[in-house]
C-alpha cells in the first residue's frame, strides 16, 4: 500500500458511474473479531474501485452487524488521505430482535443520532458525506426526523440526507419537514427485479399481474434531483455465470443473450447487466456488492458503454417471459 496512490486531483464524485456497496466487509454476521484478512480484503477492495473511478461507498450500520464499518475504518486509520479521494455513505433505522425487543423500524431521533456516532466511530471519520433512513418507519414523524437531522448538520456530522426503499409519498411526507432535500434514494432495481418499470406499463391492462411498486417513485425522484441508486443491481450473478440450471427458464434465456451481447460490445457479462439499468434515463447509479477484485474491474467496464434501444428492450422482454401489452 504506497501513501501517494491516488492524486489528489481525483476528488470526491458523488455522481460516481457505480458506487461500491461495503456489506460483504468485514467477514460473517456474528460478533467474531475482525481480522488481519479482512482488513486486508477492505484494501484490496477500495484500492480496485479507486483504479476503477468508483470513489462512492457504500454502508450501513447493520452490515456484518458493525463489521463492515469497521474494517472500512482500519483502512481509513492506515491511510488517512483516501478520505480526501472518496464519499461515503451509510444507513439507520433497522433494528435487530433481541431477547427483549422484537425487529423493528427506528426512526427516532435518539436511534439516529446514536446510530450516527457509532457509525463514525467506527469508520474513524468525522462525517458522513449521505446519510440514509435505510427502511420506511410507519411510525416515523417527519418534524422529529426533521430535529435530528438538523442538528447533525449543525455538528458537522453529516452533510446530506437521503433515504432507502421508500415510495414517492413517503419521501414527499418526510421533506414537508425538512430543512434541506433529500439527495438519494436507495431501492431495488435490476433486470430480475422488474417492478419499477413494470409498473410503469402494465398499469390497467387486462391480463397483467399485479405489481408491488410504488407508482410514480422513479419520476418523484427524477423531478426532484433525488439520485436513485439500485441495491441487489448485478441479480445475485444469475446472469453472469452463477449455476442457473435449476433456474426458471427467462432467466436461463436471458443469462445467453448477456452472454452474446457481451461478446458483441466486447465488454464483461457484468456489464451488460448494469448498463441495461444505466440505459434508463433516471441515471441510476448500480451498487455493486461484489469482494471479488476481478468482478469490480468487470463491473467498471460499463463506462462509456451504451447499449441501444433496441438491446435494452431485448433484454426486458427476455427477462419478463412475455411479451408487452
Amino acid at each position: 500500500m504506497s501513501d501517494n496512490k491516488y492524486p489528489l486531483s481525483k476528488m470526491i464524485n458523488n455522481n460516481s458511474s457505480l458506487v461500491f456497496g461495503c456489506m460483504g466487509l468485514g467477514g460473517t454476521w456474528d460478533n467474531n473479531p475482525i481480522t488481519a484478512a479482512q482488513i486486508q480484503q477492505a484494501h484490496d477492495v477500495v484500492d480496485t474501485a479507486l483504479d476503477a473511478n468508483i470513489t462512492l461507498f457504500d454502508h450501513a450500520d447493520i452490515y456484518n452487524l458493525g463489521k463492515a464499518e469497521q474494517v472500512f475504518g482500519e483502512v481509513l486509520k492506515a491511510r488517512p488521505e483516501l478520505r480526501d479521494l472518496i464519499a461515503i455513505q451509510s444507513k439507520c433505522g433497522i433494528r435487530f430482535a433481541d431477547s427483549e425487543n422484537p425487529q423493528r423500524y427506528d426512526s427516532s431521533p435518539e436511534w439516529i443520532t446514536h446510530s450516527v456516532e457509532n457509525s463514525l466511530s467506527r469508520l474513524n471519520i468525522e462525517q458522513l458525506d449521505i446519510l440514509m433512513l435505510h427502511r420506511p418507519d410507519p411510525l416515523m414523524e417527519p418534524e422529529l426526523i426533521a430535529e435530528a437531522f438538523d442538528s447533525l448538520i449543525a455538528s458537522g456530522k453529516v452533510k446530506s440526507f437521503g433515504v432507502s426503499n421508500m415510495q414517492q409519498h413517503q419521501m414527499a411526507y418526510l421533506s414537508s419537514a425538512l430543512s434541506q432535500p433529500l439527495v438519494v434514494n436507495q431501492v431495488e432495481l435490476s433486470l430480475s427485479h422488474l417492478a419499477w418499470l413494470e409498473e410503469g406499463v402494465t398499469s390497467g391492462n387486462s391480463g397483467e399481474p399485479v405489481v408491488n411498486y410504488g407508482a410514480g417513485t422513479l419520476e418523484y425522484c427524477r423531478q426532484n434531483n433525488i439520485q436513485l441508486q439500485s441495491w441487489g443491481c448485478l441479480s445475485q450473478g444469475i446472469f453472469t455465470g452463477r449455476d442457473i440450471s435449476q433456474q426458471a427458464l427467462p432467466v436461463q434465456r436471458t443469462a445467453e443473450l448477456v452472454g452474446k451481447l457481451a461478446a458483441e460490445y466486447q465488454v464483461s457479462k457484468e456489464a451488460i447487466v448494469l448498463a441495461w439499468l444505466k440505459r434508463h434515463p433516471a441515471n441510476i447509479q448500480p451498487v455493486i456488492g461484489t469482494t471479488n477484485v476481478e468482478r469490480i474491474k468487470a463491473c467498471a467496464e460499463v463506462d462509456n458503454l451504451t447499449l441501444t434501444r433496441e438491446h435494452w428492450y431485448a433484454l426486458w422482454l427476455s427477462a419478463r417471459g412475455h411479451a408487452l401489452p
